[in-house]
């Protein structure tokens, strides 16, 4: 089956399991600031209790089957144990095990993945860009895993996998998509950290490009089983000194299910709202069909309907007091934070959050006529801590939500504020001990899975792999 690009390899499936046509997974490094689950097996074992001579005799089915319930630093170190276990995190049974059982491990790997934030600078013109490449691409090139469950830090060395010259931009289903940092036409990386697989830009024709030259776009992601979008919108390059937010692009391939094959359509233009003004390089969330994203001056959260593949505009609460407003996903809903700032009212700074009530329509129009409920507001003692942290500064702060759980950073800080929105906690994060205190960290939602189905039913050699 051939289709703008692209082909439907039958035996794709097996080959994208037993590792052909991917890149070298050499140079991956994992460390962990504590012990690992698989550590804390081997010590295990040292106990008079755990008799190898019974151990041994374990079955390979059930040992295999333990193996699929490890948490997701305990499968780096199982690579490393012997060659058998190396093959069959990539085997066929293995594959179809894991995915039989991820959705009830799934709870318990609502992770956070981190890396230094490169600073917005301007790729137009200039000759000193390779030296600007070499400066900020170290800061790339490593992630720290944050597991706020066991409040556990990791850290990820990506070594040469990773090119030069491209920066994390979004996060779903397992993968990390990586965008190039030169201004003009745009290329995409999407990445499993946990095996560092690549799978270059598997949406985006031979030519691994965007059809429209920009600056920082917002990208957004959304991967499941079954499918695949990516929305790149914004900051188009008008000309070498002029940029407006004034198109989007999307890719979209899904599976039929079944063996029957797939469809997409990929590269459409859609038009942004008139009076979009997104943040360069900001963030895109997914939550029912739909990604969002902030539009400034003013506030308004734009959204983007990929049935209907119509972008539509919704008011924010409060948008005349609002600073460093973020949206997330959580829990399944839309959240807005914002700090609010009402002097003329003599209203005490807080931050709020705000979860976007459903709609039964799924019409646009209805969609801007949707209404926020104010479902937290930080206690003010805790606020005062924040605002001396640095959550009143000019640099504002920055959020990512995944599962239960909202991280807040705060640029030029190590500290980090922990809040689960289904105990109404909050908690402060031990500092990341591997970033080196400089407090550039960008965070996005991680789910660690071996595998996403919906890559194997396009060929990685017509991709451009």
């Amino acid at each position: 089956m051939e289709g703008r690009g692209f082909t439907f390899n039958p035996n794709s499936y097996n080959n994208f399991l037993s590792g052909t046509n991917t890149s070298s997974t050499s140079g991956i490094i994992f460390d962990s600031c504590s012990s690992s689950s698989i550590n804390m097996m081997s010590n295990t074992c040292a106990n008079p209790i755990m008799n190898s001579k019974i151990w041994s005799k374990l079955p390979e089915t059930l040992v295999d089957r333990v193996i699929a319930f490890l948490p997701p630093p305990a499968f780096f170190d199982a690579r490393s144990v012997c060659k058998r276990w190396s093959n069959l995190l990539i085997s066929n049974s293995f594959i179809e095990m894991y995915l039989s059982i991820s959705s009830l491990a799934r709870q318990r790997h609502t992770w956070f993945l981190f890396f230094k934030h490169k600073k917005l600078k301007s790729y137009i013109h200039g000759n000193n860009y390779k030296q600007r490449e070499i400066e900020d691409n170290s800061s790339s090139r490593e992630g720290y895993l944050f597991d706020p469950n066991e409040m556990k830090w990791y850290k990820i060395l990506f070594g040469s996998v990773i090119p030069s010259g491209f920066s994390p931009c979004s996060s779903s289903g397992g993968l990390i998509c990586w965008v190039s940092d030169v201004a003009g036409i745009k290329n995409l990386i999407l990445c499993n950290p946990l095996l560092v697989k690549i799978y270059h830009s598997i949406l985006m024709m031979n030519t691994i490009t965007t059809r429209t030259p920009r600056l920082f776009p917002s990208v957004g992601l959304n991967v499941t089983n079954s499918s695949l979008d990516v929305v790149v919108a914004g900051d188009d390059l008008i000309s070498q000194f002029n940029v407006k937010n004034v198109s989007s692009e999307i890719y979209h391939v899904y599976s039929s299910g079944g063996g029957g094959g797939y469809s997409l359509w990929g590269g459409t233009t859609s038009a942004l709202p008139e009076k979009c003004s997104l943040q360069p390089g900001g963030k895109m969330v997914f939550v029912d069909g739909k990604f969002y994203c902030m539009s400034y001056s003013p506030f308004n959260i734009s959204g983007y309907d990929v049935g209907l593949n119509e972008w539509f505009e919704i008011e924010a609460p409060m948008r005349r007091h609002l600073r460093s407003p973020n949206l997330v996903e959580c829990r399944g809903r839309l959240v807005l934070i914002a700090a609010v700032e009402k002097s003329k009212l003599k209203v005490p700074k807080s931050l709020r959050m705000w979860v976007l009530q459903r709609s039964s329509s799924t019409t646009c129009t209805n969609n801007q006529r949707k209404k926020w409920l104010e479902a937290e507001k930080m206690p003010q003692n805790l606020y005062k801590q924040f605002s001396e942290a640095g959550g009143d500064g000019d640099e504002g702060f920055d959020c990512v939500g995944n599962g239960n759980f909202i991280i807040i950073t705060l640029p030029g800080s190590d500290n980090m504020l922990l809040f689960d929105f289904y105990q109404k906690a909050w908690q402060w994060i031990p500092p990341c001990p591997y970033s080196g205190g400089d407090g550039r960290l960008r965070g996005f939602a991680y789910e660690p899975q071996l595998f996403t189905p919906i890559l194997a039913w396009v060929s990685p050699h017509e991709s451009g792999i």
